[in-house]
C-alpha cells in the first residue's frame, strides 16, 4: 500500500508528561482525508496479511459521515487491483429498529452505497443488524450475531465513531461495560443530531440495535475516529476523563489495543493541543504567545494588562517569562496584537493609515464578494459586516452558493402555490399544477425526495427571501448571484462531490467581478457538510487563477466568517467588526426576511434556538470576551480569519 505523506501525522510519540492526561493512545492528522488514509492504509493491510496467511480478515464496520473517506480509500484500493475482499467478513455495529433494508435511512442501504457494492466482498460474509425483525424476535437475533461473531474467531478490526454524548455504536450513556448486541432506546441528542437525514427529528427511529460495549471491547484491534471542532468536547473526555457510564467511549480506556485518530479540528481540546504549556516546555512564537496570555486571562479573569509574572508561573509558562523577560513586555504585545484586530471599517478605512489595519484604505470604493453557502448564511453570520460594507459606500456582491431547497418545509410550497392561483384564478394549467403537488406532498413519505418540480419551487422561495434580505440591507438585486451549484441538487441531504462545473462557475464569477475582497463561509473543519464543499469549490477557483498569473487575484484579501453554528477563538481572529445596538437591530431584521427558516428549520442542528437568536448571541459573547480582555465595550463583534493562498 501507499503510505501516508511525511505531513499529514501531526503527532510525535507520546513523551511521560503527554501521557498522564491521555489515556488512549491518540494520533492526529493535519485533516480528515489524511486521517482516513491511514486508517484505510491499516485496514488494507491486515487484510493482505490474512490474505497471505490463508486466513479470514473480520472486520467491524461503523456507519455515519466519519467513515465514509475510509471507506472510498477501499474501494480505491480495489479497483486499482490491489485489494481483494474474498477473505473478508464484515459486522456492522448497528442498525435503527424498526428499519426495512431498502429504505433510503437504513445502514443495509449506507453499507452498500458506499463500500459493498464496489468491491468483491462475498455476500454471506456481510452481516448488518437487521431492522426488520419483529420485537418478539430480537433477542435470539441479537444471541445469533454474538455467536456468528465467535465462529470466526472475533472482529481482527473495529472501526468506530463517536457521538457527541460519548456513544459508540448505539450504546448510549449508561450502557455498561459488559453489554453485548441488544435493542436499544436512542438518546435524544442521537436522535436530534440525525434529524437531517431523517428530514426532522419526529422521524428518526425511537430505538435501535447495536454491539453491546462488551462485544465492541472484544475486538482485538479497535480504531475511534473523530473529524470537526464540533467533536472535541467529547474527544477530550473520552481520551483524559475518568471511565464512566455515562461517557461510553470512555470504557475504551481499558482496551489494550485502541488509538484514537482525530483531525486538528477534533483534538483541539486536549491538553497538548490547547494548553501545550501545561504538558512540556513549549517554543514560543507569536502566535502562542497570544493563544496562552488570553487562555491566562480568562482562567483568572483578568485582563490581559493585568497579568504579572507570578501569574505566568503558576500557570506552566515560567519559560516564557524566562525567555521575553516580564509579563508587561508580554501584556503590551499581545494587547496591541488584539488592539489591531477591531476595525469599524471591514472595507478598509480610506485616507487613513493602514499599516495597523486589517483592511487596506485603497482601493476605495472597494468590490466586495460575500459567498453564502445558503440563501441565509451572509445575514446570519456576516450581516453586520455586510450593512457596514454598504453604509461606507463600497460595491457589495453576494455570491448564494446553493439553492437551499431540501431545507424548505413541504407547508411553504403550498403556501405560495396558493397565493398564486388565487392572483391568477383563470390559469387552468397553474390550479392542475398545484393540485398534482398537493397530491403528491399529502402521499409523500417521511425522508421520500421531491420531485424535480417541488425541488424548484422552494429553491424559488428560498431565492425570494435572498432577495428580499438584499433589498432591505441595500444590496442591488443585480448584484445578487444565485450559483446553484451542481453538487447540491441532489434533493436529498447527501450531496454529490464538487465537479468542475461547480469550479467552473465560481471561477467565472470571480473572473467577472475580479473583487478587492472576498468573504467565505470558513467552516474548515466541517468534512462532510455544504459549507466544506462550498469553501472547496472557492479555494480551487482561486488557486486556478493564483496559477494561471492573474494579477487581480493577488491582490484579493479572503476573510473567512463562521456559519450560523461556531465562531473562531478570540486568539485565531485577524479582524473583529464591532456591531452597534441599531446594526445588531438590522441584523436580525435582514435574517428575518428568511421568513421559512423562522420559528423552526429543516435542520436546527444540535441548538433548538432560532438563527437570529443564535448569531445575536454569539456576536455579543465575542464583544464580551474582548471587553473582559481590556478591550473596548461593544454591544456585539463580527469576527474574521485571513485566508492566505499561495
Amino acid at each position: 500500500m501507499q503510505e501516508l505523506a511525511d505531513n499529514s501525522l501531526k503527532n510525535e510519540p507520546l513523551d511521560a508528561e503527554t501521557v498522564k492526561f491521555e489515556k488512549i493512545n491518540t494520533q492526529i492528522y493535519q485533516d480528515s482525508q489524511s486521517a482516513s488514509w491511514y486508517v484505510a492504509n491499516e485496514i488494507a493491510s491486515l487484510i493482505k496479511q490474512k490474505q497471505d496467511q490463508g486466513q479470514k480478515a473480520v472486520l467491524g464496520l461503523a456507519t455515519g459521515s466519519t467513515p465514509t473517506k475510509v471507506y472510498d480509500y477501499l474501494v480505491q484500493f480495489h479497483k486499482e487491483g490491489r485489494l481483494s475482499f474474498k477473505n473478508v467478513v464484515t459486522f456492522n455495529l448497528d442498525e435503527y429498529f424498526p428499519m426495512e433494508p431498502d429504505s433510503i435511512h437504513s445502514y443495509v442501504r449506507f453499507m452498500n452505497e458506499h463500500l459493498f457494492d464496489h468491491i468483491d466482498i462475498e455476500p454471506h460474509n456481510v452481516h448488518i443488524p437487521d431492522g426488520s425483525l419483529s420485537k418478539e424476535e430480537i433477542r435470539k437475533y441479537c444471541l445469533d450475531y454474538e455467536e456468528k461473531i465467535q465462529n470466526v474467531g472475533g472482529i481482527d478490526i473495529q472501526v468506530l465513531g463517536i457521538g457527541r454524548t460519548g456513544h459508540i455504536g448505539f450504546n448510549e450513556p449508561g450502557s455498561s461495560l459488559k453489554s453485548k448486541t441488544r435493542l436499544v432506546r436512542l438518546d435524544r441528542v442521537t436522535r436530534l443530531d440525525a434529524a437531517s437525514d431523517f428530514f426532522g427529528e419526529e422521524n428518526v427511529p425511537r430505538r435501535a440495535i447495536t454491539m453491546g460495549v462488551g462485544t465492541i471491547m472484544e475486538a482485538k484491534r479497535i480504531i475511534i475516529m473523530a473529524w470537526g471542532e464540533g467533536k472535541a468536547p467529547i474527544v477530550q473526555q473520552a481520551v483524559e476523563g475518568e471511565i464512566k457510564e455515562s461517557v461510553p467511549a470512555t470504557f475504551l480506556q481499558h482496551h489494550k489495543n485502541c488509538d484514537f485518530v482525530l483531525d486538528d479540528a477534533a483534538s483541539s481540546y486536549l491538553t497538548r493541543v490547547k494548553t501545550p504549556w501545561l504538558v512540556s516546555e513549549c517554543e514560543w512564537d507569536e502566535k502562542l504567545i497570544k493563544t496562552a496570555s488570553i487562555w491566562l486571562s480568562g482562567k483568572l479573569d483578568k485582563a490581559i494588562l493585568k497579568l504579572t509574572n507570578e501569574d505566568y508561573n503558576e500557570h506552566g509558562m515560567g519559560n516564557l517569562i524566562a525567555e521575553v523577560g516580564s509579563a508587561e513586555n508580554i501584556n503590551l504585545s499581545v494587547f496591541n496584537q488584539l488592539q489591531r484586530t477591531i476595525t469599524g471599517w471591514p472595507g478598509g478605512k480610506p485616507n487613513a493609515d493602514d499599516s495597523q489595519r486589517p483592511e487596506r484604505a485603497q482601493p476605495y470604493p472597494k468590490t466586495s464578494l460575500i459567498f453564502s453557502p445558503h440563501p441565509d448564511d451572509d445575514v446570519i453570520s456576516m450581516g453586520g459586516t455586510l450593512l457596514r460594507l454598504v453604509d461606507q459606500g463600497h460595491d457589495v456582491h453576494v455570491a448564494y452558493q446553493t439553492s437551499g431547497n431540501i431545507a424548505v418545509f413541504d407547508d411553504e410550497v403550498i403556501r405560495f402555490l396558493d397565493f398564486a392561483t388565487d392572483v391568477q384564478k383563470d390559469n387552468k394549467d397553474l390550479r392542475k399544477k398545484f393540485k398534482e403537488v398537493r397530491k403528491f406532498l399529502a402521499n409523500k413519505k417521511p425522508g421520500e425526495l421531491d420531485s424535480p418540480e417541488i425541488q424548484e419551487f422552494k429553491g424559488l422561495i428560498r431565492k425570494g427571501e435572498a432577495l428580499a434580505a438584499c433589498r432591505y440591507c441595500g444590496v442591488s438585486e443585480k448584484n445578487a448571484h444565485f450559483q446553484n451549484l451542481p453538487f447540491y441538487e441532489t434533493g436529498a441531504v447527501r450531496k454529490k462531490p464538487l465537479s468542475e462545473e461547480d469550479v467552473q462557475i465560481t471561477y467565472d464569477l470571480l473572473n467577472k467581478l475580479k473583487p478587492h475582497q472576498i468573504f467565505a463561509a470558513g467552516d474548515l473543519s466541517d468534512p462532510h457538510g455544504t459549507h466544506r464543499v462550498c469553501l472547496d469549490v472557492i479555494f480551487k477557483a482561486i488557486q486556478r487563477l493564483v496559477d494561471e498569473g492573474s494579477n487581480w487575484i493577488r491582490n484579493c484579501y479572503v476573510w473567512l466568517y463562521r456559519g450560523a453554528w461556531q465562531e473562531w477563538d478570540i486568539a485565531d481572529m485577524e479582524m473583529a467588526v464591532p456591531i452597534g445596538p441599531k446594526d445588531m437591530s438590522r441584523k436580525i431584521n435582514a435574517i428575518f426576511k428568511h421568513q421559512s427558516q423562522k420559528d423552526s428549520a429543516m435542520f436546527p442542528g444540535n441548538d433548538k434556538r432560532e438563527f437570529w437568536e443564535r448569531a445575536e448571541q454569539r456576536n455579543k459573547d465575542t464583544a464580551r470576551r474582548y471587553n473582559q480582555l481590556g478591550m473596548a465595550e461593544y454591544e456585539a463583534m463580527e469576527g474574521f480569519v485571513r485566508y492566505h493562498f499561495q
